[in-house]
């Protein structure tokens, strides 16, 4: 069914303005719903629709269909951690609302090989009933490989093929071709009793892809033929102008440079961007040049390309970093990770002088081949500064076209909008701003407002024959934190203690008190660590000590020592005066010891 026409008069600079105030997606504020559906659903059987993860925030993708005692996955990511959240290793989907419906759950199905769409796998999947996952084969290579670094159960990992057809409860699941910037990424197809529902994962539309076929549009148009319900797409472009640039430019490009370098050509990427490191090592041996691969995830992606044939080339090609100092400089391509400005990746080792074989020197080409993530912009920028300080030639892709990205942009949309021709669309995969953008698209190709659901995590979308509704219904989507071992373990109130940590650092007040009086023995002893140099403070120290005195100061000598009080009042008297004389409020530990 294609979209109503946009009603006369409607204002699109209105339109734009209502999604211009970017929404950061944080749990720790308010949010308001988005604007919700009027038409009424029935009291019969509804297919249900929450993203868990995703929709306020770039990564932690997940999405749950659910029809009567069926429900599958779409996708199981991370999210990795923002500059407020210390000693965070990443963020997970809150599964707490499957608890008690794992048997319900048919599988997971897989969009791709992306951690923001695979990486929350091992530790969540066990503990929802340990369901099967759906993946395509590189996929499936990705998870199996990183499942060895966890202990968890074993997970039921079923290789797919694109042209497969699975049938899980009420839901037939299939696939469709789509580009991106990894092999094996498709776009998921379920059909429902009450319709069609499609699902884009990370895409774009690429006429010259490496390494693989075209976006099936011919599939996609047929699709939309016969009719689909609700279309849930990709947001993370969706405010860039224009079309996506296709790899074959950016191959092009790369392969230009590498020729023409005088020295070394080191080259940072992500790790999962198998198709830019296909293209390199290709170009690279092409030149007769040979590759060195640098950092554990690229090196294990590359094995995992290798082993299934995506990537081919001779084995002379490749040589281990250590061996570079062997050939002439103009012959060698270092390809690694770290274009994020990451501390512990190979490129930021290799700036600092910190890695066990490569140093930086004045004739190497220095090439950025990624676009920033966000919130990563002064740790590139420093990463970037560091290597000019060497006098090596730096390329990012602001100043040749070194990187493409592997999301539709806003001409993108509009080709997928009028190829499947929903009659609901969902934004998904984005900030809540990209979001409202992918929406405005929507709305200027012609679906009316009561169409497109702009949700929130774990908003309930409702659909039935013919139609739907965006309810004000919720479940729970708190970020799960992972922190080394721990899963959940930490919360927002230990974040807020790492915080106050890092901001004003810690007092401990240690006491000794008389157990049956409660009388002060001694003199307090005060540590500070990260709030004031204690040399430099004595007098502050000697005053604190004074106030710890006179908050221990004992009434009643008759009566028990009661520890817990006396450390409430510490951790109250002595934070107020801290506060009264410097102006910061440090976490104060009261150590009582009774004698």
């Amino acid at each position: 069914m294609s979209p109503k026409q946009p009603a006369t008069g409607r204002n699109s600079s209105a339109r734009h303005s209502r999604g211009g105030n970017r929404f950061k997606g944080r749990v720790f504020r308010a949010k308001p719903l988005a604007q919700t559906q009027t038409i009424k659903a029935p009291s019969g059987d509804k297919l249900r629709i929450i993203v868990l993860g995703g929709c306020e925030e770039v990564g932690r993708n997940c999405t749950l269909l659910e029809y009567k005692n069926d429900i599958i996955l779409i996708d199981m990511g991370l999210q990795f951690p923002e500059e407020d959240m210390p000693g965070v290793d990443y963020i997970i989907p809150n599964m707490s609302y499957l608890k008690g419906r794992e048997k319900d759950i048919r599988g997971v199905i897989i969009t791709h090989g992306h951690y923001d769409h695979i990486g929350a796998i091992p530790h969540t999947v066990p503990f929802i009933g340990n369901p099967p996952i759906y993946a395509l084969p590189v996929s499936a290579a990705i998870i199996k490989r990183r499942q060895e670094d966890f202990h968890t159960r074993k997970l039921e990992v079923k290789v797919t093929k694109v042209d497969d057809i699975l049938k899980l409860g009420a839901f037939t699941v299939s696939f469709v071709h789509i580009n991106h910037n990894i092999p094996d990424s498709v776009g998921i197809v379920v059909e429902t009793p009450v319709g069609t529902i499609c699902h884009t994962g990370d895409w774009k539309f690429d006429f010259h892809p490496s390494g693989e076929e075209r976006a099936d549009f011919q599939k996609i148009a047929e699709i939309g033929k016969k009719g689909v319900l609700c279309l849930m797409g990709d947001s993370t472009n969706a405010n860039r102008e224009g079309h996506q640039v296709s790899e074959k430019v950016i191959g092009e490009e790369l392969e230009y440079i590498i020729e023409k370098a005088k020295g070394r050509v080191i080259i940072g990427t992500f790790a999962s961007l198998l198709s830019r490191v296909k293209q390199i090592i290709e170009a690279s041996e092409k030149l007769g040049k040979k590759v060195a691969i640098d950092g554990y995830s690229m090196k294990t992606n590359v094995e995992i390309a290798k082993e299934i044939g995506f990537i081919k080339c001779s084995q002379s090609t490749l040589i281990k970093p250590e061996q570079m100092d062997g050939y002439p400089d103009e012959k060698v391509v270092l390809i690694c990770t770290g274009a994020q400005g990451e501390k512990q990746a190979a490129l930021n080792r290799i700036a600092n002088n910190e890695h066990r074989s490569v140093r930086v020197r004045k004739t190497d080409t220095v090439i950025f081949s990624s676009s920033v993530i966000p919130g990563n912009e002064s740790s590139v920028q420093r990463l970037m500064d560091t290597l000019y300080r060497k006098g090596c030639k730096v390329i990012n892709y602001t100043m040749m076209d070194v990187h493409a990205g592997g999301h539709g942009k806003k001409e993108d949309i509009k080709l997928m909008l009028a190829l499947f021709k929903p009659k609901y669309y969902v934004p998904i995969e984005g900030n809540h701003f990209l979001l409202r953008e992918n929406a405005d698209v929507a709305y200027s190709m012609g679906w009316q407002e009561e169409q497109v659901f702009v949700v929130d995590n774990g908003q309930i979308m409702e659909f039935w024959k013919d139609n739907g509704a965006l309810t004000k219904e919720k479940v729970p989507t708190e970020y799960v934190f992972v922190d080394g071992l721990g899963v959940g373990d930490v919360s927002q109130v230990v974040l807020r203690d790492r915080k106050v940590l890092a901001e004003d650092g810690m007092v401990v007040v240690i006491v000794q008190i008389e157990k049956k009086t409660g009388k002060l023995v001694g003199v307090p002893d005060i540590i500070s660590r990260g709030f004031i140099f204690m040399k430099e403070h004595r007098e502050l120290i000697d005053q604190t000590r004074q106030e710890v005195r006179k908050v221990l100061e004992d009434h009643d000598p008759k009566s028990e020592a009661d520890p817990k009080y006396a450390r409430e009042q510490i951790r109250d008297k002595i934070g107020a005066f801290l506060f009264k004389k410097i102006e910061r409020r440090p976490m104060i530990l009261p150590v009582i010891i009774e004698v």
